[in-house]
């Protein structure tokens, strides 16, 4: 007989959108995707189909419709908390709640009052894992589009017989960001989501580049020293290659203008950096 090891059940791909409305016409929108996984007491559902103990996945799905009314805002750790606290209140069966938001980037267009535009890239995330005794509270950033058109080299790497990239002295630096950072306490002020991610992108493009390894370890290291209330940051960096179009066949000059984007396969670059 199969033995049941772990079990998680919840719903995912919840999406919501709140419209805060203030005074004279202007309008705050909130635009979230919600996963949120409970574990617990509820191995019978499993091994005897015993549905006693289980909360819908429906009634989840409503559940973050419903808080969103009032907790859904700019801070996905925020959101996340107030959902898990629910579930672990509501829900007897419950032992631990795992909760993750990601933030659509609505940006006022010129001012008008309840007019938006699509924001630029990377979304904000939150996370939070909570059980009766503990909470972890992650932040971050998802798919956030960066490029350096010069300031970065890659050399001195070991060659043999299937090596063909050749060494460079400048190259395009491109990379979509992919960060998470682990604060130290449940209360400790989300605001600072703001100072990592603007750290993260000042180390970026001010900061020569010989690989992006390098790169990496020097952004999340400098998003550490910025915020003491980070433990630590997960960075997952992949290497979005802009390769230079050869015009020697057609008796040109391509001094380093024209460049041929490739999005696969591509290098994946990640490292996990603490105190």
């Amino acid at each position: 007989m199969a033995q049941l090891l772990t079990n998680t059940y919840g719903k995912g791909r919840v999406r919501v959108l709140r419209v805060v409305r203030g005074a004279e016409g202007r309008h705050d929108v909130y635009e979230a995707e919600v996963k949120a996984m409970l574990e617990g007491d509820f191995a019978a559902t499993y091994l005897t189909g015993d549905n006693g103990k289980v909360t819908p996945t429906d009634t989840v799905k409503n559940t973050v419709q419903i808080l969103a009314q009032k907790h859904l805002g700019p801070c996905p750790q925020a959101f996340a908390l107030a959902l898990g606290d629910y579930f672990l209140s509501a829900y007897p069966a419950v032992a631990k709640a795992r909760v993750e938001v990601t933030l659509r980037r609505w940006e006022r267009y010129a001012g008008r009052p309840h007019t938006f535009q699509g924001g630029s890239s990377g979304l904000p995330y939150g996370r939070v894992e909570i059980d009766r005794e503990n909470c972890r509270v992650e932040g971050g950033v998802r798919g956030l589009l960066v490029l350096n058109s010069t300031n970065s080299a890659f050399k001195g790497y070991p060659k043999d017989a299937y090596t063909t990239l050749p060494e460079t002295d400048d190259r395009i630096l491109a990379t979509q960001v992919d960060a998470t950072w682990l604060y130290a306490a449940r209360g400790a002020d989300f605001a600072a989501d703001a100072a990592i991610l603007e750290t993260l992108l000042t180390t970026f493009a001010d900061t020569f580049s010989p690989s992006l390894q390098n790169t990496l370890y020097l952004m999340g290291q400098a998003a550490l020293e910025k915020v003491p209330a980070i433990e630590e940051i997960h960075l997952a960096m992949p290497n979005k290659h802009y390769l230079p179009v050869n015009f020697a066949p057609f008796k040109l000059e391509n001094p380093g203008e024209i460049f041929l984007p490739t999005d696969e396969p591509h290098g994946q670059i990640e490292a996990r950096l603490g105190r």
